[in-house]
């Protein structure tokens, strides 16, 4: 079947080239002394886009691990989400 000016194989690729230039990262939040887990819950609600039972099994995770991954996307597009829960008084960063 060809797709415009483009095969299958074609358009395959070219989707599979873009998807590995648009290389995804990770929001990691730390566990702390500080932070409540309902301050935690409503900002990964407000600001990662959470339901508020993820965010809850988030907040778990990051108090029995020490760590999780809480937002996956391009670095565009976490930057600003990182620097705000950092703003919050989290402690995030990006891997």
């Amino acid at each position: 079947m060809i797709l415009g000016n483009y095969t299958d194989t074609e358009e395959l690729l070219e989707v599979d080239l873009l998807t590995k230039e648009a290389k995804l990262n990770n929001i990691i939040l730390f566990n702390d002394d500080v932070n409540t887990f309902e301050w935690v819950i409503a900002c990964l609600v407000e600001y990662c886009g959470h339901d508020s039972i993820q965010a809850e099994q988030c907040a778990h995770i990051v108090h029995h691990n020490g760590k999780c991954d809480v937002k996956k996307g391009t670095l565009k597009v976490l930057k600003p989400i990182c620097e705000t829960l950092l703003q919050k008084g989290l402690n995030a960063e990006i891997n």
